[in-house]
């Protein structure tokens, strides 16, 4: 295999368009493999109120700033077009509808990407580039398997239609849980249930955007050993409404229940509630089933430093959670990695054919046969 051989891009979204983009540059081949319908990664998916934590100017993919009012934060659906236009503007092979199922090795260096539709690709690399929305983390809690109500993760919340008047518990202390509890508690009986107090940063320091501060003192780019010593508990982003319904018992917090029951919670003090639904804002692991056949997961965890595995030379991922950054899986720092990791995967590319052509003479020196050896 050599440079003009595909690197195969497993996610068409946010950081899949960022790695074909920086692959492009790189003087690679990208084909992009994504499962759905079209290049917009996980976001239609999310809640319908879902709006970005940082404004226009600090969301955007290199090369693409978001159009009209840079102050503004832009909502899910306008991050979709976003993203649609993005795709259409790259002259890339995209392939929808494909998911990846398996990727495997080949005997010298390359991948073999196998989907669902039964494909199978040839790549000089590969870029695991599926995030984390396809594996929702739901925690082990006593009594799960018990409760009869309404459990879901907010993967699967939309809106609050249909929890009008009901009794439903929150579980989280992130962004995502404190957003969808505020917004269900106009509609519902909310209690926001949490292992910790919740704690907040605040959106607007002196006037500007909190990203525009992290941007200027290049706080988005601190590595991840600095920025894991000072963000040590989830933080929600917050112009004031939601420390105060909190503090003001509008959206009352209370400490996580123990367990739940057929019918409710049992609360740490003791006391039980009858709940008609739970929704857990709990995270989510990387989605990377697809590489178990290599073997470099470490329970669902990939072994890599800085997005670049280090088991098995070209391959690289982007989207990890902190991965190089605070910033690492944002639409503002997911560019900066791609730029990083497919410089690593360009530069192996180059070496791959003198590997290769040295793997052929050995495997021939193998085949020849040893005449000294005949008399």
């Amino acid at each position: 295999m050599t440079r003009t051989d595909p690197v195969i891009i497993v996610g068409g979204g946010q950081s899949g368009l960022a790695a074909a983009r920086a692959a492009l540059d790189a003087g690679l081949r990208p084909v992009v493999l994504h499962a759905g319908a079209e290049p917009v990664g996980s976001w239609p998916h999310y809640y319908d109120s879902l709006t970005l934590f940082s404004p226009a100017r600090h969301s955007a993919l290199p090369g693409m700033p978001f159009a009209g009012d840079p102050d503004r934060y832009p909502h899910r659906d306008e991050v979709v077009d976003y993203l649609r236009h993005h795709a259409r503007t790259l002259d890339v092979e995209v392939r929808t509808r494909a998911r990846a199922v398996a990727v495997r090795s080949t005997p010298h260096g390359g991948y073999l990407v196998r989907t669902d539709t039964g494909d199978e690709l040839a790549g000089v690399g590969v870029v695991a580039a599926t995030g984390s929305f396809g594996r929702p983390y739901i925690p082990s809690l006593p009594g799960r398997g018990d409760y009869g109500g309404d459990l879901r993760h907010v993967a699967d919340y939309r809106h609050p239609d249909g929890y009008a008047g009901k009794r439903v518990v929150v579980v989280g202390a992130g962004n995502s849980a404190v957003q969808v509890a505020y917004e269900l508690a106009t509609h519902a009986r909310v209690t926001l249930a949490t292992r910790e107090p919740v704690r907040f940063l605040p959106q607007r320091i002196r006037g500007r955007d909190l990203h525009h501060w992290l941007h200027v003192t290049r706080g988005d780019r601190l590595p991840r050993a600095v920025i894991t010593r000072i963000v040590r508990h989830a933080t929600v982003l917050d112009a004031g409404r939601y420390r105060k319904a909190i503090t003001s018992g509008e959206l009352p917090r209370r400490e996580m229940f123990t367990r739940f029951t057929a019918d409710g919670v049992i609360w740490s003090d003791g006391t039980h509630e009858a709940v008609d639904a739970v929704i857990l804002a709990t995270g989510y692991r990387p989605d990377l089933d697809y590489l178990a056949p290599l073997d470099t997961l470490d329970h669902g965890t990939p072994r890599q430093r800085g997005g670049i595995s280090t088991t098995h030379p070209g391959l690289v991922y982007l989207g990890l959670e902190f991965q190089r950054s605070f910033a690492s899986n944002t639409l503002r720092g997911v560019g900066r990695d791609a730029a990083h990791v497919i410089a690593a995967l360009a530069a192996q590319a180059s070496r791959r054919p003198r590997l290769e052509r040295q793997g052929h003479r050995r495997a021939a020196a193998r085949q020849r046969p040893d005449i000294a050896g005949r008399h």
